[in-house]
């Protein structure tokens, strides 16, 4: 550590969950280095599939300190999302390291070192962890898979429903993005949702009022139900287009295959079917491998044997110093929004800093 700058807070990962990190850093005086895998402080926006629409109007879907441009009402898309990260990226103006992917933290007398992919290491008080989970998602081990001749992709994977054209696709999922990439197919291809249980749906518009304009009028949003919902299916919003076409079989839906075969699925009634594709929109776990080696003065680590943050609404258990934002069901049913970091990311930094003094940057021993 001789000779490294220690710094009041590294961040790790420019999503929205970082930046969000980083503004609520700066309003309390201190400073704070980003370090993004990726080349651009946009995080995993610009790797969606391409017709991606927010499931929130724009007015819910910003950042602290910056309006979404446009109309407040529309629902803004995959790429009006990147650009107005990059363009808060640019107003915040913080220092920031991209094409630099943490890979190791660890404990210090002074806090933590931060070592990336490519050798160099960063010393602060403080490490608060915003890495999002697209690049790890989640495969489940569906029995069959291994023999399976086919193409299984996830969702992560998806761009667009032209090379799919002409094919017999199974999306397995429940949710938001499972539906729409299905439906989106539909157009294109034969294509069967399939999940553990029934697509639930959800009005998105209520009463003629965006349904995120309700949970913020009621304070619903805010209320801490992260741990009632970590894991659960969320109901996918509709404005009745999604819920129409499932009807019309464009696509279908059926309960959960058995298996796979070497070239298709066995469906729960015993029927076999051949296909050409199985994509799994069945989501992502937290992207957190960089903590596997950090614990606490107690040896406690920072992840459970599950891979899973040990914290308490952002704050971690087992590490003091340690912070989290952007963790589904961090603290709320928006933790993991756009519309929901801000929040978190302030919670989070006010209770990492209590007691923390803004202090020169100094010469780490």
């Amino acid at each position: 550590m001789a000779g490294m700058t220690l710094l009041d807070t590294v961040v790790i990962g420019a999503g929205q969950a970082g930046l969000a990190t980083v503004h609520a850093l700066r309003r309390l005086g201190l400073d704070a280095l980003l370090l993004e895998a990726g080349p651009a402080p946009t995080g995993s926006w610009s790797g969606y599939y391409d017709s991606l629409t927010l499931f929130s109007p724009a007015r819910f879907s910003e950042l602290p300190g910056l309006r979404f441009p446009g109309d407040p009402d529309r629902y803004p898309t995959r790429d009006e999302v990147v650009a107005y990260l990059a363009a808060y990226a640019e107003r915040l103006d913080a220092p920031m390291e991209m094409n630099t992917r943490a890979v190791e933290v660890t404990r210090s007398a002074q806090g933590f070192v931060t070592r990336a992919a490519d050798g160099r290491e960063f010393a602060s008080r403080l490490v608060v962890s915003c890495s999002g989970g697209f690049g790890s998602p989640h495969r489940p081990a569906l029995p069959g898979m291994d023999a399976f001749a086919g193409s299984v992709l996830h969702s992560a994977g998806y761009r667009s429903p032209a090379p799919f054209a002409g094919r017999r696709v199974v999306v397995v999922g429940a949710g938001n993005s499972a539906v729409q990439i299905a439906v989106e197919l539909a157009e294109v291809a034969t294509v069967t949702l399939t999940s553990r249980g029934p697509v639930r749906f959800m009005p998105q518009r209520p009463l003629g009022r965006d349904l995120h304009e309700w949970l913020h009028r009621t304070g619903v949003e805010r209320l801490p139900l992260g741990r009632l919902l970590r894991g659960k299916t969320v109901r996918v919003l509709d404005d009745g287009s999604y819920r129409a076409a499932i009807r019309a079989g464009r696509p279908d839906w059926r309960p959960m295959f058995t298996r796979l075969t070497s070239d298709g699925v066995v469906w729960a009634d015993g029927r076999v079917e051949p296909v050409d594709v199985v994509l799994l929109a069945t989501g992502f776990r937290p992207q957190v491998a960089h903590l596997a080696g950090c614990v606490g003065p107690d040896g406690r680590g920072a992840l459970a044997g599950t891979g899973y943050p040990v914290h308490d609404r952002g704050v971690s258990i087992t590490v003091p110093g340690l912070g989290f934002v952007g963790l589904e069901g961090q603290r709320g049913i928006a933790s993991a929004t756009l519309r929901g970091v801000g929040r978190d990311a302030a919670h989070v930094v006010q209770r990492l800093t209590a007691g923390v003094r803004r202090a020169a940057p100094v010469e780490a021993r």
